[in-house]
């Protein structure tokens, strides 16, 4: 297939994916859809070369258009539906992460993919770091060996999505709205897990070989949070840190952690550590930013080594390789049981957290 018609609904994170498929050679978009009038008022400045239609609503872009590639970019809670109606409606989607709200809400969308035949792929963007498939590749050509353990975290000391920082101390702004329903539970389905961590756990997952979870033990707090948003004359629903050990029944265990506010020394701290009986890798963002060192650590003749990677093979974008598996009709990176495992596994963190108690995943 060639000369495809793709359609990108929300222009927020949505903007990647517009930027992505204009530049790929076999891909025409025909189509954007956003409900904020700023946003497509701002189209002709930040993409001149887009001359197609532009909609207010998402499902019209769906129902008026012949799209072969529909990317969803919007609020959590509106992944389903639109994902259900653009798959239905003939279309391979491309959608945001995290997947869904929940599992049940993810598995609808899987088995709407599989009954439409068509591909149904969650932008897990930092599987499709240059860094990230160079790790990849190590741990395929054995370098770690067995990995037993992982830890994954992804800490902001403040970095609230649309909440004014200065207002934990000063309560003089007010939060921008753009970011509002980042902490609203009803259109999130949570916090820092299901916004951070959901990169962080996918990304140790796929290092790991997606291995099958067992049980999940997990807390989450609500320090900052909630008075922040009433310094902003919001509410504020969601957690504001989690943290989670999970067991596989391979006998791995992973822990993974993330939080928007925190009272650590760096404004942003990301880091993975993978453990395995011939190797170790860790990988750490550099001057609190989002570029990255990756250092591989093992043992030759008795000796301890420490190396660091300084080169990495260029590698196409998750807008790139999900129009050519479309094109090609060949597997995307990620796969859309993937995106189920890690929303059980969001599930079972919540409501661990919630009783207090170990949640076992069967």
């Amino acid at each position: 297939m060639s000369g495809l018609k793709a359609g990108v609904i929300g222009l927020g994170m949505g903007r990647n994916h517009l930027r992505g498929f204009l530049n790929h050679p076999d891909v025409e978009v025909v189509a954007v859809a956003d409900r904020r009038e700023d946003r497509r008022a701002l189209l002709p400045v930040h993409f001149a070369e887009f001359k197609g239609k532009v909609y207010h609503e998402g499902i019209d872009m769906i129902r008026n258009e012949k799209l072969d590639i529909v990317s969803v970019a919007v609020p959590n809670n509106q992944h389903m539906e639109l994902t259900i109606a653009a798959l239905e409606a003939g279309a391979n989607v491309l959608c945001e992460k995290p997947m869904a709200m929940n599992e049940a809400e993810a598995r609808k969308m899987l088995e709407t993919a599989r009954r439409c035949n068509r591909k149904l792929g969650i932008d897990f963007s930092y599987r499709f770091y240059p860094q990230s498939r160079t790790m990849k590749e190590m741990i395929q050509q054995g370098a770690l060996g067995e990995i037993y353990y992982g830890r994954s975290v992804w800490f902001r000391r403040r970095g609230i999505p649309g909440m004014a920082v200065n207002t934990f101390n000063t309560g003089n702004d007010k939060a921008s709205p753009m970011g509002s329903w980042f902490f609203d539970k009803k259109q999130s389905g949570g916090g820092p897990l299901i916004d951070l961590g959901v990169h962080r756990l996918d990304l140790a997952l796929w290092l790991m070989g997606y291995p099958e979870p067992a049980w999940v033990m997990a807390s989450t707090y609500a320090k900052f949070g909630p008075e922040m948003g009433r310094k902003n004359g919001v509410e504020y629903t969601v957690e504001d840190l989690a943290c989670a050990m999970i067991k596989f029944k391979n006998g791995a265990t992973l822990e993974l952690d993330a939080s928007w506010a925190s009272n650590i020394k760096e404004e942003e701290l990301q880091t993975i550590r993978l453990l395995g009986d011939k190797g170790g890798m860790y990988q750490y963002n550099l001057e609190e930013g989002y570029t990255y060192d990756l250092e591989y650590y093992s043992e030759i003749g008795d000796r301890q080594f420490d190396s660091k990677l300084h080169t990495n093979a260029p590698a196409p974008s998750a807008y790139q390789m999900f129009a050519d598996a479309v094109r090609d009709n060949t597997p995307f990176l990620v796969k859309e049981e993937e995106g189920v495992v890690v929303m059980k596994l969001l599930d079972a963190i919540y409501r661990s957290a919630a009783s207090g108690e170990p949640v076992r995943l069967d």
